[in-house]
């Protein structure tokens, strides 16, 4: 290619492929001058009944809002039981601490206590937490519902999900939900070919294809029930989630929610109705006034040291939930689409930047196109199956499902 081909190409990609903001301001920002306040150490662990390693996660809170907190990876982390057995936790680094799940699991009816030694020989301690029981998860079920969302005010119709509980014990039973979904998901224009030149273009196998994933996420919000025999035996059509398939995709194909119930005691319930409290406060000075929340784990030898988090004990039940697409049909809700920009491209059809400009061929409109944060999705041929046509590309998450999601079929996962 001459200098002045690539000089004429070179502009055609500037003029047709790229778009140049600037944004001017003359308002300097503002960080006010909040001065020197002490760390404080974060905690977050949980056991339970189930037959898996523990976490402990510990850190010390920041004075920015963006910046990343403190991770404490050099403590000494253990958990004793009633009985005086002491099993140690081993740091796996940024500030996680793990048991080993064959030499200890929760037992339900025990009493345990967290214990944390900093590098600086400060000692931490918990209360003492019992772990009650629970009682059963009895059903998973959904919904057509709408809601309210972008701040209460645009209104979405897709699915609500709720749950059930077997009947309580005797006396009260304080619960508290998490939930993890896993969904199945299809790129709708997947990369089938690899480019190598204009007369060679070789047709993926299947297994190179980036078509199908599945993706998982955890959920973030406070959920809290409670049972009172005499007034409530148990809980019904308790809200768990709610799914808007206009916003995202994990109703496309498959749907899996896993939901954990915990036991909790009074204290501990009180302590996830605070935390729930605080981040819906609106922050206008008519709202709920800031509160501490506080926590179980203490400093030994200072008292009067704020702690955040909590040390959670608890017995756990279980229950998963499969929703197909076809399931969600006689609902009549939305689809999901994806707003994907199909580019189909030859010489012929590339814009001019100037009445003299050289058409490019198509190895430079494949270039042109990769290095402008496009992907390749196949090639075109002439009805006569001579030559090409023209070439298809399109945006990576359109093109590459393990962009947002693996191709790994998790291992609980089950198609029908």
């Amino acid at each position: 290619m001459t200098v002045l081909r690539k000089q004429v190409i070179g502009v055609r990609t500037f003029i047709v492929l790229s778009t140049v903001f600037t944004v001017f301001t003359c308002i300097d920002p503002y960080k006010p001058n909040i001065g020197d306040y002490p760390l404080i150490m974060v905690i977050d662990g949980l056991i339970t009944n189930e037959n898996r390693s523990y976490t402990v996660k510990l850190s010390y809170t920041t004075q920015e809002i963006d910046s990343v907190a403190k991770t404490i990876s050099d403590a000494r982390v253990s958990i004793s039981d009633e009985a005086g057995n002491v099993t140690n936790l081993n740091s796996v680094g940024n500030g996680v601490y793990q048991t080993d799940s064959l030499s200890f699991t929760g037992v339900t009816g025990k009493s345990y206590q967290l214990h944390i030694v900093t590098a600086k020989g400060e000692e931490y301690a918990s209360d003492t937490c019992k772990m009650l029981p629970v009682t059963g998860i009895d059903s998973l079920y959904y919904m057509r519902d709408e809601q309210l969302m972008n701040n209460q005010r645009i209104k979405y119709s897709g699915i609500s999900i709720f749950l059930n509980t077997k009947k309580g014990d005797s006396g009260k039973n304080f619960l508290r939900w998490e939930y993890n979904e896993t969904w199945k998901f299809l790129v709708p224009l997947p990369t089938s070919y690899n480019y190598i030149n204009d007369s060679n273009i070789v047709l993926l196998s299947p297994s190179d294809v980036h078509d199908i994933c599945w993706r998982s996420a955890r959920s973030t919000e406070v959920i809290t029930g409670s049972i009172i025999n005499g007034i409530n035996e148990r809980i019904s059509g308790k809200p768990l989630t709610f799914i808007a398939p206009e916003l995202s995709n994990r109703l496309q194909i498959r749907y899996s929610i896993l939901v954990k119930q915990y036991s909790v005691s009074l204290r501990e319930y009180n302590y996830w109705n605070n935390l729930k409290k605080m981040s819906e406060t609106q922050g206008d000075i008519f709202g709920s006034q800031p509160f501490a929340v506080l926590s179980n784990v203490k400093n030994i030898n200072d008292p009067e040291e704020q702690v955040l988090g909590y040390f959670q004990v608890s017995s756990a039940e279980q229950k998963r939930m499969y929703i197909n697409f076809m399931d969600l049909v006689p609902l009549n809700i939305p689809i999901y689409h994806y707003g994907c920009i199909r580019v189909e491209m030859n010489p012929s059809r590339f814009p001019k930047a100037s009445a003299f400009a050289i058409p490019p061929t198509f190895d430079e409109i494949y270039q042109m196109y990769i290095n402008t944060g496009w992907a390749f999705v196949m090639p075109v041929y002439k009805s006569s199956n001579i030559g090409l046509d023209y070439l298809v590309f399109s945006s990576k998450t359109c093109a590459n499902c393990e962009l947002t999601g693996t191709s790994n079929k998790p291992d609980f996962w089950k198609d029908e």
